[in-house]
């Protein structure tokens, strides 16, 4: 249904595309989450794909992170952490991929959101694509996706983002290192992208697989640190101090 949101997966000449859609800014309801996972597995697997490209529909967001509808029906600790590990589930299928993962970020980033752009290892934006961690701005904190943004940006850059909890331009995330390259419109992007692409499918998949496997190094522990990380959001979540500012900000 496309009121829960969609995912839409295809290979073609090598590029394995994962396309997702959610009517609220492309937020991601755990069902989604699951299902990027489950594709980028499916694509680690698949000789016949070279390069992942994850990419959302329209125009104006690409992720606005956890779905706020869900936030609010989350009703005790199981719940909570089942939903929150959906987020870990998608960054460590991400790191654990041997192919490179591209990210084409046509719009504005929110929370989570953020946490999959770092998670991919090239991510290429528009001008537009303005990025905010809100997390604390929600009474919890950037703590599932910390691993995946401190990586990419660096702990200073990190700690602007969390402490803050506003918007940063396209500009500072390239120059921070979130992203790779901007662009003035999306048709400018998908040239970049598309340039990007047939370069990736050209070069020899072991290289990039060890090339990769060297840029990822040192984070052998996220399987635990990730998921302990799940835990601490877990409980904050369950706080009326959370539920009344997530339906607040929700109703406005």
């Amino acid at each position: 249904m496309v009121e829960s949101g969609t995912i839409e997966a295809s290979v073609k000449d090598g590029v394995g595309e994962i396309c997702f859609f959610h009517p609220k800014g492309n937020s991601l309801p755990g069902a989604l989450l699951r299902g990027l996972a489950a594709k980028v597995d499916e694509f680690a697997a698949d000789e016949a794909v070279k390069v992942i490209l994850l990419k959302s529909q329209g125009d104006r967001a690409f992720c606005a992170g956890a779905s706020f509808d869900e936030f609010l029906a989350i009703e005790n600790l199981d719940g909570s952490k089942e939903f929150f590990s959906g987020f870990a589930h998608l960054i460590l299928a991400m790191r654990r991929c041997p192919k490179f993962v591209v990210a084409r970020v046509q719009g504005k980033v929110v929370g989570g959101g953020v946490g999959v752009a770092a998670a991919a290892d090239y991510a290429l934006a528009t001008e537009q694509s303005a990025v905010r961690l809100s997390e604390l701005a929600l009474g919890i904190g950037p703590f599932i996706i910390g691993p995946a943004v401190q990586r990419k940006v660096g702990l200073a850059a990190f700690a602007q983002m969390g402490i803050d909890a506003d918007w940063h331009d396209a500009e500072w995330a390239h120059e921070k290192g979130l992203f790779g390259e901007i662009y003035p419109s999306i048709d400018a992007l998908d040239e970049g992208v598309e340039e990007l692409l047939v370069k990736l499918k050209s070069y020899n998949p072991d290289a990039m697989a060890e090339l990769k496997r060297i840029l990822w190094e040192g984070t052998d522990d996220w399987e635990e640190l990730v998921h302990s990380r799940v835990g601490i959001t877990a409980k904050l979540v369950l706080t009326d101090f959370v539920k009344e500012t997530v339906a607040r900000i929700k109703n406005k």
